[in-house]
């Protein structure tokens, strides 16, 4: 006696990011509910798979039950890429139950069903909206057979007949009272979430019969092209990262000096954060690290949340985007997620084969985010770090800080341990002068300069200068000559003007 495995087909959906989060794709022959509230995008998913899924071998039928036509449907359908008219009488067939629905006889509604799959001998078949059928079954006075029992039968068809079956509803809660839910293979829930002027679409795969799925809600966007699904980054356990990154392997940061600071460069494989306040050169050291990738032969990611790469940045920033050496990621979108923005990067960081990402800024970044996101933003960030380096990419993040000479700080959000490495920008108050100070605060792992050195931007970026040999209690705000330097006694230097880094840099 043998023993094995039954073999089931996963079918592949057609929308990005969904077959991740349903474990590998959908069921072959499994009969699934499609429910959420209206203008949650239930339609628009169920023709992007019947588009994509739909063949001559293994046709589609598209059931409609509302009292409009499938040609009014059709016609916002069209609107979407994934339509494709040369499917439509061949390998995808619409039928209207309308009049069947009318009659509030759900026999006859099954009855009609199973005349057209035994006429077409469908591999798909979809019922929009199944809702429908649950109201009229409500309002039925006669003794016709139970919703119970019609959906019963219709899964028993569907299965004999080797179809894979969606039914398309609308519901505002899963605590409806429905036996469809009971007897679903899989059941995918669409939502939206408004929170003040935002609105932000979810999904959850509340179950799925026969393989694990991606637990939660993820996020996904209707666009021109359909919907686009994001699963959430790589959790830490997740990662394999095999150990830190061999620190003998450098990238050089593009700054004269800045290296040297470093123990030998930034070790490839790391992250790092750049700190500091407004003005401070957090944007043009970024700009540098990516024209030194490129001089060297590699290719880069930047997703830029304050301003779009310009000259100001740096001289040939604009050129390198321009040549596609350097990617964009769009952060000009409404409402976004941090999932989003790490499935685009990460994207990139593929399409491109890029060893170097920048993200400028952190700040910048959490503005740019739905509020229902904000909450979490620090466990997301974790994620997308972490999933970024596991690419093999290094990465380089700005974050704004406050010049707060009473506590020294490298983050606003507290994430200053999830990066390898840290840089940190301040300014200082020099004989009635404003200056900029640097200092390297880690390099995991490595040896690295404690020094605190001046440094100037200047047309052709940042210049590295000397240390304040001469002062003391730089980072406490009132900075002191030492004794013996000079003719005059101690004093101090000078406030620090204090209204320094209150805006974005």
């Amino acid at each position: 006696m043998t023993s094995g495995k039954a073999t089931i087909n996963r079918l592949k959906t057609g929308v990005p990011g969904f077959d991740e989060v349903l474990g590998g794709g959908l069921p072959e022959f499994s009969f699934n509910v499609i429910a959420g509230s209206p203008g949650c995008g239930k339609t628009t998913l169920a023709h992007q798979m019947m588009f994509a899924l739909a063949t001559p071998e293994r046709p589609a039928l598209y059931f409609t039950v509302l009292g409009e036509p499938p040609l009014k449907m059709l016609r916002y359908q069209q609107q979407f890429d994934f339509f494709d008219s040369q499917k439509i009488g061949g390998s995808i067939h619409f039928v209207n139950l309308g009049e069947e629905m009318a009659e509030g006889d759900l026999k006859k509604v099954l009855d009609r069903i199973a005349a057209e799959v035994q006429a077409h001998s469908p591999g798909l078949v979809f019922v929009d909206s199944f809702r429908s059928v649950v109201l009229a079954s409500q309002s039925i006075n006669q003794a016709f057979i139970s919703l119970q029992e019609f959906v019963q039968k219709l899964g028993m068809l569907m299965t004999s007949w080797q179809a894979t079956t969606f039914l398309i509803g609308e519901y505002f809660s899963e605590s409806d009272p429905n036996p469809v839910f009971t007897v679903a293979d899989g059941l995918i829930w669409m939502r939206q979430s408004v929170q003040r002027n935002s609105v932000v679409r979810k999904m959850e795969v509340m179950k799925v019969r026969g393989q694990p799925t991606l637990a939660g809600l993820h996020t996904f966007r209707l666009s021109s092209t359909g919907v686009q699904v994001f699963p959430p980054a790589l959790s830490p356990s997740e990662v394999d990262s095999g150990g830190l990154a061999a620190v003998d392997d450098r990238l050089a940061m593009g700054v004269p000096g800045l290296d040297e600071m470093m123990g030998g460069g930034l070790p490839r494989g790391y992250s790092i954060l750049i700190a500091g306040p407004s003005g401070s050169g957090k944007s043009v050291l970024a700009a540098a690290f990516l024209t030194e990738g490129a001089r060297r032969g590699e290719t880069g990611v930047i997703a830029a949340f304050e301003q779009r790469p310009t000259r100001s940045r740096g001289p040939h920033l604009v050129e390198l985007v321009a040549s596609g050496r350097i990617g964009v990621v769009d952060s000009r979108a409404s409402f976004l997620s941090v999932d989003e923005v790490a499935a685009q990067l990460i994207a990139e960081v593929h399409r491109l084969k890029a060893t170097r990402v920048v993200i400028d800024s952190l700040s910048g970044f959490e503005l740019a985010l739905a509020p229902t996101f904000r909450e979490d933003y620090r466990e997301s960030l974790s994620r997308m770090v972490m999933a970024l380096t596991s690419t093999g990419a290094t990465v380089l993040m700005t974050s704004e800080l406050e010049d707060r000479y009473n506590d020294l700080r490298f983050s606003p959000y507290g994430t200053a341990f999830l990066t390898d490495a840290i840089i940190v920008q301040r300014y200082i108050e020099v004989d009635s002068r404003l200056k900029r100070v640097m200092a390297v605060v880690k390099v995991r792992a490595s040896a690295h300069s404690d020094e605190l050195r001046l440094f100037h931007i200047d047309d052709n970026g940042i210049r590295i200068g000397s240390t304040l040999d001469d002062f003391e209690g730089l980072l406490g705000g009132r900075p002191t000559r030492r004794l013996g330097t000079g003719t005059a006694p101690a004093q101090p230097a000078g406030d620090i003007v204090d209204s320094i880094g209150a805006g974005d840099g």
